[in-house]
């Protein structure tokens, strides 16, 4: 993936925004366990970073996916990934769907006002009991009329407490099997039934607002649906590829930043009559973990390209989210080791790392599912097999 004078472009104005805007602050927000999601969207929008990718008639800058990953990739400077994840939900996980297959009605109302930065989106598919296995959703929409009535629960739903929209995976039939029953539906989070059960307190991502929704006789228009009734598990496997890239292409920069920290304090530290980057396994540590972060970037950026050409990237796409997942188990675990007991404190950047990339292997597919579609793709699945 070559990089243009545009892709340049807008990677400094991004950079520009986290340097001035959002990083400054962070440290404020993780105590606060919350961040200003509405101004810092705003903020965002004015700079036209949250429809890249969304056509123009909406408000969007109608360029190709690859502004997308250089918008990703940058906020992965963003030394907070609970900011970075609010903003990735927003632009990348509830709205791909609504684009492509929402009705013009649905995206004024929803699309238009969330690139403008007015509304806060959140993507509704995960449950206590189906989070990976997201056939298993239990969630369930039934036809009322001219309406949805839906009863159940989410889970682990980042910008459930501030967020205005939620974009809902829910069972729609209880025919057709686990993958022709369900159904994608833009919930209002104040529509009456709609409750905040608790705002989860987690091990990283402090700042962004994770939530427990529930749904108890929650009734909204059958307009609000996108696209085709019981079409939402397909429409839901779509959005995940650009979803997978984002978390992959976020993490990317944080774990080069961790690794930019640490020569920089083992370069500093001195120990028994040398810096601690003076030792050979340090520094030969550092050129294996940057090695193998070029080797990942390299992944990243031919799916993208292929992406943009408009193939199918299942099994790279799920590649390229395996191993960003792998590293960032690695990476951040290994620098802190080099940091001694002040990785161990939080005042420190790296233990904020360590614990918000953790993250990556799991959310937007985990590491173990990732293996299954890859398999699935190579034909050695048991059952698949040529």
């Amino acid at each position: 993936m070559l990089f243009s004078e545009e892709h340049i472009a807008l990677k400094n104005t991004v950079n520009r925004i986290i340097d001035e805007h959002i990083n400054p602050n962070v440290d404020a927000w993780e105590d606060a366990g919350i961040f200003p999601a509405h101004e810092v969207m705003k903020r965002l929008a004015e700079a036209g970073l949250l429809g890249i990718g969304k056509p123009e008639q909406y408000g969007g800058l109608d360029l190709d996916f690859s502004y997308e990953m250089v918008f990703a990739e940058s906020l992965g400077g963003i030394r907070a990934n609970g900011v970075s994840t609010s903003i990735g939900v927003q632009t990348t996980m509830c709205t791909p769907a609504l684009t492509k297959y929402g009705s013009e009605e649905l995206k004024q109302e929803f699309l238009v006002p969330t690139i403008a930065g007015d509304l806060v989106g959140c993507i509704g598919v995960s449950e206590e009991t189906a989070g990976s296995d997201v056939a298993n959703t239990r969630t369930f929409a039934r036809r009322d009329g001219d309406d949805y009535v839906i009863n159940g629960s989410k889970m682990w739903i980042t910008n459930g407490v501030q967020g205005d929209w939620i974009c809902l995976l829910a069972n729609t039939s209880e025919d057709g099997g686990p993958h022709r029953n369900k159904s994608l539906i833009i919930v209002p989070l104040k529509t009456k039934g709609v409750s905040v059960a608790r705002k989860l307190d987690k091990l990283g991502l402090r700042c962004s607002d994770t939530a427990q929704l529930f749904f108890d006789d929650v009734r909204v228009p059958a307009r609000n649906r996108i696209g085709e009734e019981n079409m939402g598990f397909t429409y839901q496997m779509r959005q995940f590829q650009e979803e997978r890239l984002f978390v992959a292409a976020r993490a990317l920069r944080g774990m080069e930043m961790a690794i930019e920290d640490t020569i920089d304090y083992t370069g500093q530290r001195k120990v028994f009559g040398g810096t601690i980057l003076d030792n050979q396994v340090v520094y030969h540590k550092m050129a294996e973990m940057q090695s193998e972060l070029e080797a990942a970037r390299a992944l990243l950026y031919r799916t993208t390209e292929q992406y943009v050409a408009g193939e199918d990237v299942t099994k790279l796409a799920s590649m390229t989210k395996f191993m960003m997942g792998s590293l960032a188990n690695k990476i951040p675990s290994a620098c802190l080791q080099y940091w001694g007991g002040q990785g161990f404190m939080s005042e420190n950047w790296i233990s904020r790392a360590y614990r918000d990339l953790r993250l990556t292997g799991i959310g937007g597919g985990a590491n173990e599912i990732m293996l299954e579609i890859i398999a699935k793709q190579m034909g050695i699945y048991p059952g698949k097999r040529n």
